[in-house]
Protein backbone atom coordinates (compact mmCIF):
# COMPACT_ATOMS: atom_id res chain seq x y z
CA UNK A 1 0.00 0.00 0.00
CA UNK A 2 1.40 3.40 -1.01
CA UNK A 3 2.14 5.68 1.98
CA UNK A 4 -0.23 8.65 2.23
CA UNK A 5 0.57 10.04 5.70
CA UNK A 6 3.97 10.81 7.21
CA UNK A 7 3.58 8.31 10.07
CA UNK A 8 3.17 5.53 7.47
CA UNK A 9 6.98 5.53 7.44
CA UNK A 10 6.93 3.20 10.48
CA UNK A 11 4.84 0.45 8.84
CA UNK A 12 6.76 0.99 5.57
CA UNK A 13 10.14 0.56 7.25
CA UNK A 14 8.97 -2.42 9.34
CA UNK A 15 7.68 -4.12 6.20
CA UNK A 16 10.63 -3.41 3.88
CA UNK A 17 13.77 -2.96 6.00
CA UNK A 18 13.30 -3.28 9.79
CA UNK A 19 16.29 -1.67 11.49
CA UNK A 20 18.33 -2.40 14.59
CA UNK A 21 19.20 1.31 14.60
CA UNK A 22 16.26 3.23 13.15
CA UNK A 23 17.27 6.09 15.47
CA UNK A 24 20.35 6.56 17.65
CA UNK A 25 21.72 9.14 20.08
CA UNK A 26 24.38 9.45 22.75
CA UNK A 27 23.47 8.88 26.40
CA UNK A 28 24.83 11.23 29.11
CA UNK A 29 27.42 8.50 29.76
CA UNK A 30 28.72 8.87 26.19
CA UNK A 31 27.37 5.58 24.78
CA UNK A 32 25.26 5.31 21.62
CA UNK A 33 21.70 4.19 22.44
CA UNK A 34 20.00 2.63 19.43
CA UNK A 35 16.26 2.24 18.89
CA UNK A 36 14.96 -0.55 16.64
CA UNK A 37 12.05 0.03 14.27
CA UNK A 38 9.86 -2.16 16.50
CA UNK A 39 10.81 -0.17 19.61
CA UNK A 40 10.03 3.13 17.90
CA UNK A 41 6.66 1.78 16.70
CA UNK A 42 5.79 0.66 20.23
CA UNK A 43 6.85 3.96 21.84
CA UNK A 44 5.01 6.05 19.25
CA UNK A 45 1.77 4.10 19.67
CA UNK A 46 1.99 4.19 23.48
CA UNK A 47 2.53 7.93 23.44
CA UNK A 48 -0.30 8.44 20.95
CA UNK A 49 -2.54 6.39 23.23
CA UNK A 50 -1.64 8.49 26.27
CA UNK A 51 -2.23 11.72 24.34
CA UNK A 52 -5.66 10.51 23.21
CA UNK A 53 -6.57 9.46 26.76
CA UNK A 54 -5.62 12.94 28.03
CA UNK A 55 -8.00 14.52 25.54
CA UNK A 56 -5.49 15.52 22.86
CA UNK A 57 -6.61 14.89 19.30
CA UNK A 58 -8.14 16.13 16.07
CA UNK A 59 -11.15 17.81 17.66
CA UNK A 60 -13.69 18.63 14.97
CA UNK A 61 -11.06 18.09 12.28
CA UNK A 62 -10.74 21.77 11.36
CA UNK A 63 -7.47 23.69 11.50
CA UNK A 64 -8.60 25.51 14.66
CA UNK A 65 -10.24 22.43 16.15
CA UNK A 66 -7.05 20.36 16.18
CA UNK A 67 -5.02 20.49 19.40
CA UNK A 68 -1.55 22.04 19.09
CA UNK A 69 1.50 20.47 20.75
CA UNK A 70 4.81 22.36 20.77
CA UNK A 71 8.34 20.99 20.95
CA UNK A 72 11.45 23.06 21.68
CA UNK A 73 14.53 20.88 21.81
CA UNK A 74 17.77 19.97 20.09
CA UNK A 75 17.69 16.96 17.76
CA UNK A 76 17.14 13.60 19.49
CA UNK A 77 15.04 10.43 19.05
CA UNK A 78 12.39 11.72 21.47
CA UNK A 79 11.72 14.65 19.11
CA UNK A 80 10.78 12.34 16.22
CA UNK A 81 8.88 9.91 18.44
CA UNK A 82 6.77 12.83 19.71
CA UNK A 83 6.22 14.06 16.13
CA UNK A 84 4.95 10.67 14.97
CA UNK A 85 2.74 10.18 18.03
CA UNK A 86 1.09 13.59 17.65
CA UNK A 87 0.43 12.82 13.97
CA UNK A 88 -1.39 9.59 14.84
CA UNK A 89 -3.83 11.44 17.10
CA UNK A 90 -4.72 13.97 14.42
CA UNK A 91 -3.29 16.80 16.53
CA UNK A 92 -0.73 19.30 15.16
CA UNK A 93 2.95 19.68 16.02
CA UNK A 94 4.34 23.20 16.41
CA UNK A 95 8.14 22.89 16.40
CA UNK A 96 10.20 25.79 17.77
CA UNK A 97 13.83 26.85 17.49
CA UNK A 98 15.72 26.31 20.77
CA UNK A 99 17.31 29.75 20.15
CA UNK A 100 13.93 31.52 20.01
CA UNK A 101 13.75 34.72 22.10
CA UNK A 102 11.20 34.69 24.92
CA UNK A 103 9.05 37.36 23.25
CA UNK A 104 8.79 35.26 20.07
CA UNK A 105 8.25 32.09 22.11
CA UNK A 106 5.35 33.74 23.92
CA UNK A 107 3.88 34.98 20.63
CA UNK A 108 3.96 31.55 18.98
CA UNK A 109 2.57 29.63 21.99
CA UNK A 110 -0.22 32.20 22.27
CA UNK A 111 -0.94 32.44 18.53
CA UNK A 112 -1.22 28.65 18.12
CA UNK A 113 -3.05 28.18 21.47
CA UNK A 114 -0.58 25.43 22.36
CA UNK A 115 -1.84 23.01 25.04
CA UNK A 116 1.31 21.00 25.80
CA UNK A 117 5.01 21.84 25.41
CA UNK A 118 7.87 19.32 25.33
CA UNK A 119 11.28 20.81 26.07
CA UNK A 120 14.74 19.31 25.71
CA UNK A 121 16.68 20.38 28.78
CA UNK A 122 16.62 22.48 31.95
CA UNK A 123 17.42 25.79 30.23
CA UNK A 124 14.62 25.36 27.67
CA UNK A 125 12.19 24.22 30.36
CA UNK A 126 12.95 27.36 32.36
CA UNK A 127 12.54 29.53 29.25
CA UNK A 128 9.01 28.15 28.71
CA UNK A 129 8.27 28.29 32.43
CA UNK A 130 8.99 32.05 32.50
CA UNK A 131 6.19 32.78 30.00
CA UNK A 132 3.83 30.07 31.22
CA UNK A 133 1.93 32.34 33.62
CA UNK A 134 0.52 34.44 30.78
CA UNK A 135 -0.59 31.45 28.70
CA UNK A 136 -3.86 30.17 30.22
CA UNK A 137 -4.39 27.59 27.46
CA UNK A 138 -1.03 25.88 28.24
CA UNK A 139 -1.87 22.84 30.38
CA UNK A 140 1.57 21.31 31.05
CA UNK A 141 5.28 21.41 30.18
CA UNK A 142 7.42 18.25 29.93
CA UNK A 143 11.14 17.62 29.54
CA UNK A 144 13.16 15.01 27.66
CA UNK A 145 16.09 15.37 30.08
CA UNK A 146 15.67 14.67 33.80
CA UNK A 147 14.97 18.08 35.33
CA UNK A 148 14.20 18.51 39.03
CA UNK A 149 10.66 19.80 39.52
CA UNK A 150 9.62 19.12 35.92
CA UNK A 151 7.36 16.40 34.53
CA UNK A 152 9.34 13.89 32.45
CA UNK A 153 8.23 12.84 28.97
CA UNK A 154 8.42 9.14 29.99
CA UNK A 155 5.03 9.64 31.68
CA UNK A 156 3.58 9.28 28.17
CA UNK A 157 5.27 5.95 27.43
CA UNK A 158 4.30 2.47 28.64
CA UNK A 159 0.52 2.74 28.76
CA UNK A 160 -2.41 1.53 26.69
CA UNK A 161 -2.59 1.95 22.91
CA UNK A 162 -6.38 1.78 22.90
CA UNK A 163 -7.97 3.93 20.23
CA UNK A 164 -4.72 4.67 18.39
CA UNK A 165 -5.46 2.55 15.30
CA UNK A 166 -8.92 4.12 14.99
CA UNK A 167 -7.60 7.69 15.38
CA UNK A 168 -4.76 7.08 12.91
CA UNK A 169 -7.16 5.61 10.35
CA UNK A 170 -9.16 8.86 10.40
CA UNK A 171 -6.10 10.98 9.51
CA UNK A 172 -6.33 12.00 5.85
CA UNK A 173 -3.47 13.02 3.51
CA UNK A 174 -4.68 16.62 3.19
CA UNK A 175 -5.08 17.11 6.97
CA UNK A 176 -2.89 19.72 8.66
CA UNK A 177 0.13 18.00 10.24
CA UNK A 178 2.36 20.85 11.38
CA UNK A 179 2.57 24.62 11.74
CA UNK A 180 6.13 25.84 11.28
CA UNK A 181 6.71 29.43 12.28
CA UNK A 182 9.28 31.10 10.07
CA UNK A 183 11.41 33.57 11.98
CA UNK A 184 12.16 35.40 8.75
CA UNK A 185 14.66 38.21 8.36
CA UNK A 186 12.11 40.84 9.38
CA UNK A 187 8.69 41.12 11.02
CA UNK A 188 6.50 38.90 13.17
CA UNK A 189 6.79 35.08 12.80
CA UNK A 190 4.35 33.57 10.31
CA UNK A 191 2.87 30.10 10.86
CA UNK A 192 3.24 28.00 7.70
CA UNK A 193 0.56 25.31 7.58
CA UNK A 194 1.70 22.05 5.96
CA UNK A 195 -0.34 18.90 5.41
CA UNK A 196 0.82 15.27 5.30
CA UNK A 197 0.38 15.47 1.51
CA UNK A 198 2.49 18.64 1.20
CA UNK A 199 5.53 17.10 2.91
CA UNK A 200 5.04 13.53 1.66
CA UNK A 201 4.73 14.66 -1.97
CA UNK A 202 8.13 16.33 -1.53
CA UNK A 203 9.60 13.24 0.12
CA UNK A 204 8.40 10.98 -2.72
CA UNK A 205 9.65 13.40 -5.41
CA UNK A 206 13.11 13.48 -3.81
CA UNK A 207 13.27 9.70 -3.25
CA UNK A 208 14.60 8.70 -6.71
CA UNK A 209 17.30 11.39 -6.46
CA UNK A 210 18.24 10.17 -2.99
CA UNK A 211 18.41 6.50 -3.92
CA UNK A 212 21.17 7.25 -6.44
CA UNK A 213 23.60 7.40 -3.53
CA UNK A 214 21.89 6.04 -0.41
CA UNK A 215 19.92 2.97 0.71
CA UNK A 216 18.93 0.95 3.78
CA UNK A 217 22.56 0.02 4.53
CA UNK A 218 23.51 3.66 5.11
CA UNK A 219 23.55 6.06 8.04
CA UNK A 220 22.77 9.77 8.21
CA UNK A 221 24.03 12.24 10.82
CA UNK A 222 21.40 14.79 11.87
CA UNK A 223 22.38 18.14 13.36
CA UNK A 224 20.45 20.88 11.53
CA UNK A 225 17.46 21.88 13.71
CA UNK A 226 14.62 19.38 13.27
CA UNK A 227 12.10 22.19 13.61
CA UNK A 228 13.33 23.51 10.25
CA UNK A 229 11.49 21.97 7.29
CA UNK A 230 14.79 21.14 5.52
CA UNK A 231 15.92 18.69 8.23
CA UNK A 232 12.38 17.47 8.90
CA UNK A 233 11.74 16.49 5.27
CA UNK A 234 15.24 14.98 5.02
CA UNK A 235 14.42 12.86 8.09
CA UNK A 236 11.31 11.42 6.41
CA UNK A 237 13.32 10.69 3.26
CA UNK A 238 15.72 8.72 5.50
CA UNK A 239 12.87 6.91 7.27
CA UNK A 240 11.05 5.90 4.09
CA UNK A 241 14.34 4.62 2.61
CA UNK A 242 15.54 2.72 5.67
CA UNK A 243 18.52 5.00 6.38
CA UNK A 244 19.48 5.00 10.07
CA UNK A 245 19.40 8.43 11.71
CA UNK A 246 22.13 9.23 14.24
CA UNK A 247 21.79 12.50 16.13
CA UNK A 248 24.84 14.67 16.80
CA UNK A 249 25.20 15.73 20.43
CA UNK A 250 25.66 19.39 19.51
CA UNK A 251 27.18 21.63 16.85
CA UNK A 252 30.43 21.57 18.84
CA UNK A 253 30.70 17.76 18.67
CA UNK A 254 29.92 17.33 14.95
CA UNK A 255 33.56 16.61 14.13
CA UNK A 256 33.76 13.77 16.68
CA UNK A 257 30.30 12.44 15.81
CA UNK A 258 31.14 12.29 12.09
CA UNK A 259 34.14 10.09 12.85
CA UNK A 260 32.09 7.84 15.16
CA UNK A 261 29.00 7.44 12.95
CA UNK A 262 30.76 7.47 9.56
CA UNK A 263 27.58 8.64 7.79
CA UNK A 264 26.94 8.34 4.08
CA UNK A 265 24.92 11.55 4.02
CA UNK A 266 24.10 14.63 6.04
CA UNK A 267 22.36 17.94 5.43
CA UNK A 268 23.95 21.26 6.26
CA UNK A 269 23.90 24.97 5.50
CA UNK A 270 26.70 26.80 3.65
CA UNK A 271 27.76 28.72 6.75
CA UNK A 272 28.73 25.48 8.52
CA UNK A 273 30.57 24.24 5.41
CA UNK A 274 32.45 27.54 5.32
CA UNK A 275 33.50 27.02 8.94
CA UNK A 276 34.71 23.47 8.17
CA UNK A 277 36.68 24.79 5.19
CA UNK A 278 38.16 27.66 7.22
CA UNK A 279 39.32 25.24 9.94
CA UNK A 280 40.98 23.02 7.34
CA UNK A 281 42.66 26.05 5.75
CA UNK A 282 43.83 27.35 9.14
CA UNK A 283 45.45 23.96 9.86
CA UNK A 284 47.05 24.08 6.42
CA UNK A 285 48.56 27.48 7.21
CA UNK A 286 50.23 25.96 10.28
CA UNK A 287 52.16 23.51 8.10
CA UNK A 288 55.65 24.24 6.83
CA UNK A 289 58.13 22.96 4.26
CA UNK A 290 57.08 20.23 1.85
CA UNK A 291 53.81 19.53 3.76
CA UNK A 292 52.69 23.15 3.28
CA UNK A 293 53.62 23.07 -0.41
CA UNK A 294 51.63 19.85 -0.94
CA UNK A 295 48.63 21.28 0.89
CA UNK A 296 48.64 24.51 -1.17
CA UNK A 297 49.14 22.52 -4.39
CA UNK A 298 46.11 20.30 -3.63
CA UNK A 299 43.88 23.28 -2.79
CA UNK A 300 44.94 25.06 -5.98
CA UNK A 301 44.08 21.94 -8.00
CA UNK A 302 40.69 21.88 -6.28
CA UNK A 303 40.09 25.55 -7.14
CA UNK A 304 40.61 24.72 -10.83
CA UNK A 305 38.12 21.84 -10.82
CA UNK A 306 35.17 22.06 -13.20
CA UNK A 307 32.59 19.29 -12.96
CA UNK A 308 31.80 19.41 -16.71
CA UNK A 309 35.28 20.11 -18.12
CA UNK A 310 37.38 17.51 -19.90
CA UNK A 311 40.47 17.96 -17.78
CA UNK A 312 43.87 17.08 -19.23
CA UNK A 313 45.55 13.78 -18.40
CA UNK A 314 48.20 15.68 -16.42
CA UNK A 315 45.51 17.39 -14.29
CA UNK A 316 43.68 14.10 -13.67
CA UNK A 317 46.88 12.36 -12.56
CA UNK A 318 47.75 15.26 -10.24
CA UNK A 319 44.22 15.32 -8.77
CA UNK A 320 44.33 11.55 -8.13
CA UNK A 321 47.60 12.08 -6.27
CA UNK A 322 46.15 15.03 -4.32
CA UNK A 323 43.20 12.86 -3.33
CA UNK A 324 45.55 10.17 -2.06
CA UNK A 325 47.87 12.51 -0.14
CA UNK A 326 45.71 15.45 1.01
CA UNK A 327 41.97 15.18 0.35
CA UNK A 328 41.87 11.70 1.90
CA UNK A 329 42.46 13.40 5.27
CA UNK A 330 39.58 15.82 4.60
CA UNK A 331 37.28 12.86 3.89
CA UNK A 332 38.45 11.11 7.06
CA UNK A 333 37.53 14.25 9.04
CA UNK A 334 33.96 13.80 7.70
CA UNK A 335 33.91 10.15 8.77
CA UNK A 336 35.53 8.69 5.66
CA UNK A 337 32.27 7.40 4.17
CA UNK A 338 30.36 10.48 3.00
CA UNK A 339 28.77 10.04 -0.41
CA UNK A 340 26.79 13.27 -0.47
CA UNK A 341 26.45 16.48 1.52
CA UNK A 342 23.12 18.18 0.87
CA UNK A 343 23.09 21.93 1.42
CA UNK A 344 20.39 24.58 1.25
CA UNK A 345 18.92 27.65 3.00
CA UNK A 346 21.48 30.01 1.41
CA UNK A 347 23.89 30.21 -1.52
CA UNK A 348 26.96 27.98 -1.30
CA UNK A 349 30.22 29.52 -2.47
CA UNK A 350 31.35 28.05 -5.79
CA UNK A 351 34.95 27.72 -4.52
CA UNK A 352 33.69 25.31 -1.81
CA UNK A 353 31.73 23.30 -4.39
CA UNK A 354 34.85 23.04 -6.57
CA UNK A 355 37.36 22.01 -3.90
CA UNK A 356 35.08 19.58 -2.02
CA UNK A 357 33.93 17.91 -5.25
CA UNK A 358 37.54 17.67 -6.45
CA UNK A 359 38.26 15.95 -3.12
CA UNK A 360 35.48 13.36 -3.77
CA UNK A 361 33.04 14.95 -1.32
CA UNK A 362 29.94 15.64 -3.39
CA UNK A 363 27.92 18.68 -2.35
CA UNK A 364 24.37 18.68 -3.69
CA UNK A 365 23.08 22.23 -3.47
CA UNK A 366 19.31 22.65 -3.47
CA UNK A 367 16.65 25.30 -3.02
CA UNK A 368 13.29 25.66 -1.35
CA UNK A 369 11.28 27.38 1.35
CA UNK A 370 9.25 26.35 4.37
CA UNK A 371 6.18 27.20 2.29
CA UNK A 372 7.20 24.60 -0.34
CA UNK A 373 7.88 21.70 2.05
CA UNK A 374 10.76 22.66 1.11
CA UNK A 375 12.46 21.30 -2.04
CA UNK A 376 11.86 23.09 -5.34
CA UNK A 377 15.11 22.21 -7.08
CA UNK A 378 18.29 20.28 -6.29
CA UNK A 379 21.53 19.21 -7.93
CA UNK A 380 21.68 15.44 -8.46
CA UNK A 381 24.41 12.95 -7.59
CA UNK A 382 25.54 12.24 -11.17
CA UNK A 383 28.10 14.81 -12.37
CA UNK A 384 26.07 15.42 -15.54
CA UNK A 385 23.10 16.39 -13.35
CA UNK A 386 25.00 19.03 -11.37
CA UNK A 387 26.05 22.58 -12.17
CA UNK A 388 28.11 24.76 -9.85
CA UNK A 389 26.52 28.11 -9.01
CA UNK A 390 22.97 26.79 -9.53
CA UNK A 391 20.51 25.01 -7.23
CA UNK A 392 19.98 22.24 -9.77
CA UNK A 393 16.99 21.16 -11.80
CA UNK A 394 13.38 21.47 -10.62
CA UNK A 395 12.17 18.21 -9.05
CA UNK A 396 9.29 16.12 -10.42
CA UNK A 397 5.83 17.24 -9.33
CA UNK A 398 6.87 20.89 -9.04
CA UNK A 399 6.34 23.61 -11.66
CA UNK A 400 8.45 26.75 -11.79
CA UNK A 401 7.88 29.90 -13.80
CA UNK A 402 9.92 33.10 -13.78
CA UNK A 403 7.73 36.21 -13.49
CA UNK A 404 8.31 39.32 -15.61
CA UNK A 405 10.31 40.93 -12.78
CA UNK A 406 12.48 37.82 -12.39
CA UNK A 407 10.69 36.40 -9.33
CA UNK A 408 10.64 32.60 -9.02
CA UNK A 409 7.09 31.26 -8.75
CA UNK A 410 6.29 27.68 -7.78
CA UNK A 411 3.27 25.41 -8.13
CA UNK A 412 2.72 21.83 -6.91
CA UNK A 413 1.42 19.52 -4.19
CA UNK A 414 4.31 20.69 -2.01
CA UNK A 415 2.96 24.24 -1.69
CA UNK A 416 1.58 25.06 1.77
CA UNK A 417 -2.05 25.19 2.85
CA UNK A 418 -1.51 28.85 3.80
CA UNK A 419 -0.35 31.00 6.70
CA UNK A 420 -2.07 30.21 10.01
CA UNK A 421 -4.75 32.81 10.84
CA UNK A 422 -3.35 35.08 8.10
CA UNK A 423 -5.41 34.76 4.91
CA UNK A 424 -4.25 38.29 4.04
CA UNK A 425 -0.59 37.21 3.96
CA UNK A 426 -1.51 34.03 2.07
CA UNK A 427 -3.26 36.12 -0.60
CA UNK A 428 -0.11 38.24 -0.99
CA UNK A 429 2.03 35.24 -2.02
CA UNK A 430 -0.47 33.07 -3.93
CA UNK A 431 -1.64 34.24 -7.37
CA UNK A 432 -4.83 33.44 -9.26
CA UNK A 433 -3.15 30.56 -11.12
CA UNK A 434 -2.12 28.87 -7.87
CA UNK A 435 1.55 29.83 -8.05
CA UNK A 436 3.42 30.64 -4.84
CA UNK A 437 5.63 33.72 -5.18
CA UNK A 438 8.92 32.91 -3.45
CA UNK A 439 10.35 36.42 -3.13
CA UNK A 440 13.56 35.17 -4.74
CA UNK A 441 14.91 36.46 -8.04
CA UNK A 442 16.34 33.89 -10.43
CA UNK A 443 16.56 32.44 -13.90
CA UNK A 444 16.49 29.07 -15.65
CA UNK A 445 19.80 28.41 -17.35
CA UNK A 446 20.65 26.06 -20.21
CA UNK A 447 19.81 22.47 -19.31
CA UNK A 448 17.01 23.56 -16.98
CA UNK A 449 19.29 24.51 -14.07
CA UNK A 450 17.75 27.08 -11.72
CA UNK A 451 19.99 29.92 -10.58
CA UNK A 452 19.10 32.23 -7.66
CA UNK A 453 20.43 35.75 -8.06
CA UNK A 454 18.94 37.62 -5.10
CA UNK A 455 16.06 38.24 -2.72
CA UNK A 456 13.43 40.54 -4.23
CA UNK A 457 13.11 42.61 -1.04
CA UNK A 458 16.88 42.95 -0.63
CA UNK A 459 17.55 44.64 -3.98
CA UNK A 460 17.88 48.37 -3.37
CA UNK A 461 18.17 51.61 -5.33
CA UNK A 462 20.95 54.13 -4.87
CA UNK A 463 20.03 57.82 -4.73
CA UNK A 464 20.95 57.92 -8.43
CA UNK A 465 18.11 55.49 -9.18
CA UNK A 466 20.37 52.54 -10.01
CA UNK A 467 19.52 49.04 -8.73
CA UNK A 468 22.01 47.04 -6.64
CA UNK A 469 21.57 43.31 -5.83
CA UNK A 470 23.65 42.75 -2.68
CA UNK A 471 23.79 38.94 -2.46
CA UNK A 472 25.98 38.21 -5.53
CA UNK A 473 28.48 40.84 -4.34
CA UNK A 474 28.54 39.44 -0.79
CA UNK A 475 28.79 35.82 -1.93
CA UNK A 476 31.66 36.57 -4.29
CA UNK A 477 33.71 38.63 -1.82
CA UNK A 478 33.17 36.08 0.96
CA UNK A 479 35.19 33.66 -1.16
CA UNK A 480 38.23 35.54 0.12
CA UNK A 481 39.71 33.84 3.19
CA UNK A 482 39.96 37.14 5.08
CA UNK A 483 36.20 37.89 4.87
CA UNK A 484 33.94 35.95 7.25
CA UNK A 485 30.69 37.92 6.87
CA UNK A 486 29.60 40.93 4.85
CA UNK A 487 26.60 43.12 4.15
CA UNK A 488 26.33 45.54 1.25
CA UNK A 489 24.52 48.81 2.06
CA UNK A 490 23.56 51.87 0.04
CA UNK A 491 19.77 52.16 -0.24
CA UNK A 492 18.98 55.77 -1.21
CA UNK A 493 22.67 56.67 -0.89
CA UNK A 494 25.13 57.89 -3.50
CA UNK A 495 27.10 54.63 -3.67
CA UNK A 496 27.34 51.04 -2.46
CA UNK A 497 29.41 50.40 0.68
CA UNK A 498 29.96 47.42 2.99
CA UNK A 499 30.20 46.34 6.59
CA UNK A 500 32.73 43.52 6.83
CA UNK A 501 33.36 41.02 9.62
CA UNK A 502 36.91 39.72 9.06
CA UNK A 503 37.93 36.10 9.44
CA UNK A 504 39.74 36.80 12.69
CA UNK A 505 41.67 33.53 12.70
CA UNK A 506 43.13 34.13 9.24
CA UNK A 507 43.71 37.82 9.95
CA UNK A 508 45.68 37.06 13.13
CA UNK A 509 47.89 34.58 11.27
CA UNK A 510 48.50 37.19 8.56
CA UNK A 511 49.25 39.90 11.15
CA UNK A 512 51.79 37.66 12.93
CA UNK A 513 53.45 36.86 9.60
CA UNK A 514 53.68 40.57 8.65
CA UNK A 515 54.60 41.87 12.14
CA UNK A 516 51.38 43.89 12.40
CA UNK A 517 50.59 44.41 16.06
CA UNK A 518 47.32 44.95 17.92
CA UNK A 519 46.62 43.87 21.49
CA UNK A 520 42.87 43.68 20.87
CA UNK A 521 40.75 42.96 17.79
CA UNK A 522 39.66 46.62 17.67
CA UNK A 523 43.29 47.81 17.74
CA UNK A 524 44.27 45.32 15.03
CA UNK A 525 41.46 46.49 12.73
CA UNK A 526 42.61 50.08 13.08
CA UNK A 527 46.12 49.34 11.82
CA UNK A 528 46.84 51.00 8.42
CA UNK A 529 48.31 47.74 7.09
CA UNK A 530 45.05 45.90 7.84
CA UNK A 531 42.93 48.57 6.16
CA UNK A 532 45.29 48.38 3.19
CA UNK A 533 44.89 44.58 3.03
CA UNK A 534 41.09 44.86 2.86
CA UNK A 535 41.21 47.70 0.36
CA UNK A 536 43.30 45.47 -1.93
CA UNK A 537 40.70 42.69 -1.55
CA UNK A 538 37.87 45.09 -2.45
CA UNK A 539 39.89 46.42 -5.41
CA UNK A 540 40.46 42.85 -6.60
CA UNK A 541 36.73 41.98 -6.69
CA UNK A 542 35.20 45.33 -7.72
CA UNK A 543 35.96 44.92 -11.47
CA UNK A 544 33.70 41.84 -11.50
CA UNK A 545 30.68 44.12 -10.96
CA UNK A 546 29.05 47.08 -12.67
CA UNK A 547 30.33 50.50 -11.51
CA UNK A 548 27.16 51.14 -9.50
CA UNK A 549 27.61 47.78 -7.66
CA UNK A 550 31.25 48.35 -6.76
CA UNK A 551 32.10 48.91 -3.10
CA UNK A 552 33.37 52.45 -2.66
CA UNK A 553 33.87 52.37 1.13
CA UNK A 554 33.92 49.73 3.84
CA UNK A 555 33.97 49.42 7.61
CA UNK A 556 35.58 46.51 9.51
CA UNK A 557 33.62 45.24 12.52
CA UNK A 558 35.25 43.67 15.62
CA UNK A 559 32.62 40.98 16.38
CA UNK A 560 31.03 38.13 14.42
CA UNK A 561 27.29 38.20 13.73
CA UNK A 562 25.43 35.43 15.54
CA UNK A 563 21.97 34.00 16.20
CA UNK A 564 22.20 34.97 19.87
CA UNK A 565 23.25 38.49 18.90
CA UNK A 566 20.14 38.77 16.73
CA UNK A 567 22.00 39.44 13.47
CA UNK A 568 21.36 35.96 12.02
CA UNK A 569 18.21 33.89 11.64
CA UNK A 570 18.32 30.32 13.05
CA UNK A 571 19.23 29.15 9.53
CA UNK A 572 22.15 31.62 9.54
CA UNK A 573 20.73 34.13 7.06
CA UNK A 574 21.52 37.82 7.59
CA UNK A 575 18.83 39.82 9.37
CA UNK A 576 19.54 42.93 7.37
CA UNK A 577 17.10 45.18 9.18
CA UNK A 578 18.57 44.27 12.59
CA UNK A 579 22.15 44.73 11.34
CA UNK A 580 21.30 48.11 9.83
CA UNK A 581 19.71 49.24 13.11
CA UNK A 582 22.53 47.87 15.26
CA UNK A 583 25.30 49.37 13.14
CA UNK A 584 23.54 52.59 12.15
CA UNK A 585 26.46 54.68 13.47
CA UNK A 586 28.98 52.75 11.37
CA UNK A 587 26.79 53.03 8.27
CA UNK A 588 26.40 56.79 8.77
CA UNK A 589 30.19 57.13 9.07
CA UNK A 590 30.56 55.49 5.66
CA UNK A 591 28.54 58.30 4.10
CA UNK A 592 29.73 61.18 6.31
Amino acid sequence: MKPSRLFDCIAHQLSHFPKEDMLAAKTPEGEWKRYTTSEVKSMVEQMAGALLQSGIGAGDGSVEGRDKIAVISSNRPEWLILDLAVQMTGAVLVPLYPTLAETELQFVLQDAAVKLVFTGDKALYEKVDRVRGILPQLKAVFTFDDVIGAQHWSEWIGGSTAGVAEAAAKVQPHDLVTIIYTSGTTGTPKGVMLSHHNILSNVLSCEPIFRDFCNEKDRALSFLPLNHIFEKTASYIYLFNGVSIYYAQSLETIGDNLKEVQPSVFTTVPRLLEKVYDKIMAKGLELSGIKRKLFDWAVELGNQYDIHAKHSLSYRIQLALANKLIFKKWREALGGNVKAIITGAAACQVRLLRVFTAGQMNILEGYGLTETSPVIAVNRYAASERKFGTVGRVIDGVEVKIAADGEICCKGDNVMMGYYKRPDLTAEVMDAEGYFHTGDIGKLEEGGFLKITDRKKEIFKTSGGKYVAPQPIENKMKENKFIEQMIVVGADRKFAAALIVPSFENLRLWAAEHQVKGDTVTELLQQPAVMELYQKIIDEYNPLFNPVEQIKKFQLLPAEWTIDGGELTPTLKLRRKIIMEKYNKEVEELYA
